[in-house]
């Protein structure tokens, strides 16, 4: 948990929702003017940063860590009111060890605390308890949007009980202005910030442009995520479909219309799987003689993240390169970077991220950084290299990268390794004409 810190290495995410969170208890006030996400998160977190100087990434992964390990009783909840105490066991099991969301619950993000919320939720519904899991749904969408999806499986298991369903559906609405009042406030501003966010992931990341399509790309995600394991949930959710009893429609309807969510979307990020994996493990402890041979198939993705957090035992590599920069470079010299390198001490040149959103950043030009009076440049390997997979899409940008490994005089370079994890990083230095 304190990887890479005081930096924010672990997910770029975090500052956006840290440093607001601790604004809002230093005199900023409880709105956050930016509604990417709603506020819930940063509510949450926002007590925890009272005492702090300044913001506090570890206090803010202590925080979502206890909201992670919540998710797990949560997931447990789930299956055992949907299928028994053995579905309990197994759809915990799926939560406790999934790549995915062992990675994010330790970091100070949206996903976990939105999972949490919408497994609760969902627990609430196959319990029969329409009006409180109206509420649920309605904190899980002040934690992330698409918290919305959750109208779908309320409407089938409210379907013919009109009365309570329009109580739950306003309790939802109440729920959701309490925790999150500020989008309702701002709702102009607060829909322009989530149709950029959400037009941005139609139209995709760096990364992503060799994925194929989206329902391919989302199943291997939750391949990732859980293995093995996965065959089996599948084969859960199919016997539901058959089946349809109550809690069968309950988590069938809310699996499928998430995943149906996820279509459109070109930026394929592990994390979008993440409220699916819950559901997914109620299904698969949903086939009773299966249930041995699936808790032992997750032993799998156990390893997995066993194997990547070993990883966060490490340095990083760009805490490294800020140590060398810092005691190497004079204060006048003048760096530009790609947004993913370290943090630095001093004023920086950070260049866009390139993306199919914008256009390519004219300052990825050495001839015009040298007349900028650049003197180094520094590039990681979270951004040449996807870049260089992907050079068709982005030639501008990646004749940048060629141009600096022929034209510019390489004076540092750190890769992962034994003693380091993260990215590899680059220090060039700009020859003058």
């Amino acid at each position: 948990m304190r990887y890479g810190l005081p930096y924010a290495l672990l997910n770029p995410d975090e500052q956006s929702i840290v440093p607001r969170a601790w604004e809002m208890t230093h005199g900023g006030g409880l709105d956050p003017g930016w509604y990417d996400y709603p506020s819930l998160v940063m509510e949450l977190l926002a007590p925890f940063q009272i005492a702090l100087d300044e913001p506090s990434y570890f206090a803010a992964r202590l925080v979502v860590v206890l909201v992670g390990v919540a998710g797990v009783a949560a997931a447990w909840w789930l299956g055992a009111r949907a299928y028994g105490q053995l579905a309990g066991f197994v759809a915990a099991g799926f939560t406790a060890v999934a790549t995915t969301h062992v990675a994010y619950s330790r970091t100070a993000v949206t996903d976990v605390p939105f999972t949490t919320l919408a497994t609760g939720s969902l627990a609430l519904l196959v319990s029969r308890r329409l009006e409180l899991a109206g509420v649920a749904a309605g904190l899980a969408a002040a934690a992330k949007y698409p918290g919305v999806v959750l109208l779908v499986p309320l409407i089938v298991a409210g379907w013919r009980e009109w009365r309570r369903l329009g109580i739950a559906v306003g309790l939802g609405a109440v729920a959701f202005l309490v925790a999150s009042p500020f989008v309702v406030v701002h709702a102009g501003a607060a829909w322009d910030d989530a149709s950029r966010v959400s037009e941005r992931a139609r139209q995709g990341w760096l990364g992503f442009e060799g994925d194929g399509s989206s329902p391919v790309a989302f199943a291997d995600r939750l391949w990732e995520g859980i293995g093995p394991a996965l065959l089996v949930a599948v084969v859960g959710l199919v016997l539901a479909l058959v089946r349809r009893r109550p809690a069968d429609l309950v988590l069938a309807s809310f699996g499928l219309a998430y995943f149906a969510t996820l279509l459109p979307l070109n930026a394929h990020f592990d994390r979008y799987v993440l409220p699916l994996v819950p559901v997914l493990g109620a299904l698969a402890g949903s086939v009773r003689a299966l249930a041995p041979v699936t808790l032992l198939l997750l032993v799998v993705p156990l390893t997995w993240s066993i194997r990547d957090t070993r990883d966060l035992t490490r340095t990083d590599t760009r805490e490294a390169a800020q140590a060398w920069i810092e005691q190497r470079l004079s204060t006048g010299a003048r760096v530009a970077a790609d947004p993913s390198a370290p943090p630095f001490g001093r004023p920086a040149l950070r260049m866009q991220l390139p993306a199919p959103w914008q256009e390519s950043d004219p300052r990825r030009d050495l001839n015009r950084l040298r007349r900028r009076g650049i003197d180094y440049v520094v590039v990681t390997g979270a951004v040449t290299d996807r870049v260089r997979a992907a050079a068709a899409d982005y030639p501008r940008e990646a004749r940048f990268y060629d141009e600096l490994d022929r034209r510019a005089r390489r004076v540092y370079r750190i890769d992962p390794d034994g003693d380091y994890a993260g990215p590899w990083v680059a220090v060039y230095r700009l020859r003058r004409p």
